[in-house]
């Protein structure tokens, strides 16, 4: 067996139990919590250079063949997320040692938040389908306790639309492996490209299709599924809404990507369209429902839903260039998104408070504060020369290639209002004055922080930042391996061999 495919799970995993064997000893769990997140990180290196070097790796649990055993595969596009989730993982946990409160902790904060990255790696390395299935129940298990941990009354309020919507997304799921199983008779995702290829009944393959559709389109968020997601994700601590905002999200992303390449290609002009009606509909909603809002994290709640649109668009052109550009900016958002609400939680412990209204007065106080949060506003709006940018400009020169002219009006009208909410917030929140009656003194909980607690704060900003302005700068890296990895899903022969070998 290889070991480096499952480290990104047994890590988490371990790490999680030896939390819940110091239940009670708070600084013992944030030492492992430290710990596993920095080994999670290295190992995903290892594992992403590894996939880079020597093309795709698989393994068979327990040495059964394919496709009756559980098999892990790591392409290039599922060590990129994994790599990305190593890196997100590693900012969050730092974030959290300075922001979560003891009571949370006391709670299970730091084992949830690693069962939690446990279940993210799963899905991206998994090669059947049903274990996808299972992996997104150990994530929606542990994301309902983090989002209802606290037990404040918007927490259990957007924890049951949550795990209401979820549920339903799961049934989807579950209804959508069973019939996969009784037409092809396997639920490993090579075969089943294999004999899906083979069934004579491509309207049958179609609606299955549109059942995975469902259930991944309300885990991913698109038009019309999406309700659940502004109602929910602004009511966490910050941290929580980080790697949900950046990393969950984009989980529902990564398995539309996977299935609609390897599985359900056979009728491209429909399912394809369909998902490229749903991309315009999922920018201009979100970035309208974001343009709504007063609410910090609710403007960046609604902004998830709008850069989802762009990364499906990617994948409703299904050219190599809009796959890349797909990639490319998933890589973009989760950094530049889970800055941002890192920022917001930041700005809560400085003013006490989420509300644009209560807000103010920020920048003269905290510039650097200011400029971090206009690197990743500036990027999530596509502002040259940072990420968000080329980000942007690869998926609507792919849609310019292909004459699709409705969908790059879209794009850009959803940017520049993108741009206008990020302007919103930084005229609210760091440049007007502040007209609240009460004085900072009074909630102000940044001030009395130590200077380590700041550091653990603040550093996962600046690190992330660096990042998204790392990629606006130097974009051929990322684009380069982006490319790359569209060329390995849209040829599902190069992962049908590397599972099953030569196939006759």
């Amino acid at each position: 067996m290889n070991l480096i495919l499952v480290l990104p799970i047994l890590i988490p995993f371990t790490t999680a139990i030896l939390c819940l064997f110091f239940w009670k000893n708070i600084k013992a769990q944030r030492i492992f919590h430290l710990s596993g997140a920095f080994l999670y990180l290295i190992f995903s290196f290892v594992l992403f250079s590894e996939v880079r070097t020597n093309g795709i790796l698989v393994t068979q649990v327990g040495d059964w063949v394919a496709p009756f055993g559980i098999t892990f595969v790591g392409d290039l596009f599922s060590a990129i997320m994994i790599l990305i989730n190593g890196i997100i993982g590693f900012a969050t946990a730092i974030y959290a040692v300075g922001s979560i409160d003891e009571k949370r902790a006391q709670y299970g904060f730091y084992p949830l938040l690693q069962f939690l990255i446990m279940g993210i790696s799963g899905a991206f390395l998994t090669g059947d389908i049903f274990n996808l299935y299972v992996w997104f129940e150990v994530m929606l298990m542990s994301s309902f306790v983090l989002i209802a941990l606290g037990g404040t009354k918007p927490q259990i309020e957007g924890a049951i639309k949550y795990v209401t919507l979820n549920l339903l997304s799961s049934a989807f799921f579950l209804t959508g492996c069973g019939i996969l199983y009784g037409v092809a008779g396997t639920l490993n995702l090579a075969d089943l490209s294999i004999k899906l290829a083979e069934l004579n009944n491509p309207g049958l393959v179609t609606v299955i299709g549109m059942l995975f559709l469902v259930s991944f389109g309300i885990k991913a968020g698109i038009f019309p599924l999406f309700f659940w997601l502004p109602a929910s994700y602004h009511t966490p601590p910050a941290a929580v809404s980080a790697i949900f905002g950046g990393m969950m999200t984009k989980v529902g992303v990564y398995s539309l990507i996977r299935v609609y390449t390897l599985l359900f290609n056979h009728d491209i002009g429909y399912t394809h369209t369909i998902i490229l009606v749903l991309a315009s509909f999922t920018m201009v909603t979100g970035v309208l429902g974001a343009f709504a809002q007063t609410e910090f994290r609710r403007i960046l709640s609604f902004h998830i839903v709008s850069q989802i649109g762009y990364m499906i668009l990617g994948l409703a052109i299904f050219t190599p260039l809009s796959i890349a550009g797909t990639i490319f900016y998933i890589a973009h958002n989760i950094f530049a998104k889970t800055n941002l609400f890192f920022i917001s939680g930041v700005v809560r412990s400085i003013s006490g408070s989420y509300s644009l209204k209560k807000l103010g007065g920020l920048y003269k106080p905290y510039p650097m504060l200011g400029i971090l949060f206009l690197i990743s506003a500036f990027a999530l709006a596509g502002i040259p020369p940072l990420s968000g940018f080329w980000a942007k400009f690869i998926v609507i020169k792919a849609a310019l290639e292909v004459e699709d002219l409705i969908s790059v009006a879209v794009a850009l009208f959803v940017s520049l209002l993108t741009l206008l909410s990020m302007i919103k917030i930084w005229n609210d929140a760091f440049w007007k004055d502040k007209i609240d009656s009460e004085s900072e003194e009074e909630v102000n909980q940044f001030k009395s922080m130590s200077k380590v607690k700041k550091i653990f704060f603040l550093s996962p900003i600046v690190l992330l930042a660096l990042i998204t302005i790392s990629i606006g700068f130097f974009p051929e890296f990322l684009f380069s391996l982006s490319r790359d990895a569209a060329e390995q899903l849209l040829n599902p022969q190069i992962y049908i061999e590397a599972v099953l070998g030569k196939v006759k």
